[in-house]
């Protein structure tokens, strides 16, 4: 259904406002059923929402692709028209984005499900940079990864800025999260997966070192500034580092995570990657 709206104080838009805490609350971020909202920016994140099968609310997009748009949505989905001006203003980027997307929430998974179904996970602690999630989900997703698993205290992947710097990847990502004070490596120690801790400590062994292809493995990774918990760094099975030039004591932890993820791919993607 097309709805032409010319106010941009129109409350049908309001929804398209919204930051992240007002699309969804931190009890519906942890909901196995699905509940809140989020918003999809741009025409190939949304078109990445629509193929993962998310279910939508509204589209807010430019005149000249509404009707295109039309055939892909039922026609109880509104559809709003908007000048630049107004989609600009309206999703707070100022940059008039041909689409945006509003859409539920999709179940969160269980992390017993996660784990049993997965051979590569990554897993995330303390990494609470929307922009850092982003960039370690997209490489995640191009380097061929099962999952990510979360601590309670990490970025949300559905993030308004997390999903755009992924561009839209992170809706090909299972992803779950734990409960506060959850002891994740042993857990993922019982469901068999080998853990490799990433850390710029030089008594780590370097990192193309660690031969363990054929194994179930979890890549661990912490915060920008203080890196993984001593507890999570002597619990696992590697600890792990990236060589580096002499004075520099670290990586982003996005880069980090894509040279990471590259070395420990999975065989197959591996042999991709070096055709």
């Amino acid at each position: 259904m097309i709805v032409n709206v010319t106010d941009i104080e129109d409350s049908r838009l309001d929804a398209f406002r919204w930051r992240d805490r007002q699309l969804a609350s931190k009890s519906e971020r942890l909901e196995t059923v699905g509940a809140g909202l989020f918003v999809a920016e741009g025409d190939l994140v949304v078109e990445r929402a629509r193929l993962a099968g998310c279910e939508p609310v509204a589209i807010l997009c430019a005149q000249k692709i509404s009707a295109e748009l039309s055939q892909h949505f039922s026609p109880d989905i509104a559809i709003y028209v908007a000048d630049d001006k107004t989609r600009g203003i309206v999703t707070g980027l100022g940059v008039p984005l041909d689409v945006t997307g509003l859409f539920r929430r999709p179940a969160l998974r269980s992390v017993t499900q996660l784990c049993q179904a997965s051979a590569r996970i990554v897993v995330l602690e303390e990494v609470d940079n929307p922009t850092n999630l982003g960039a370690i989900m997209r490489s995640a997703v191009a380097l061929g990864w099962d999952a990510l698993l979360l601590d309670s205290t990490s970025a949300d992947p559905l993030a308004r800025r997390a999903l755009r710097v992924s561009m839209g990847t992170t809706l090909q990502l299972p992803f779950s999260r734990c409960e506060p004070g959850t002891d994740f490596v042993s857990l993922l120690h019982q469901h068999g997966f080998s853990t490799i801790a990433l850390t710029p400590d030089s008594s780590a062994t370097e990192l193309r070192s660690i031969d363990c292809s054929t194994q179930k493995i979890a890549l661990l990774l912490g915060s920008e500034r203080s890196g993984l918990s001593e507890r999570v760094l002597h619990a696992s099975t590697y600890r792990a580092r990236i060589v580096m030039k002499t004075g520099i004591d670290s990586l982003n932890v996005g880069a980090a995570a894509a040279i990471a993820l590259h070395v420990f791919a999975p065989a197959n993607k591996s042999q991709e990657l070096r055709r």
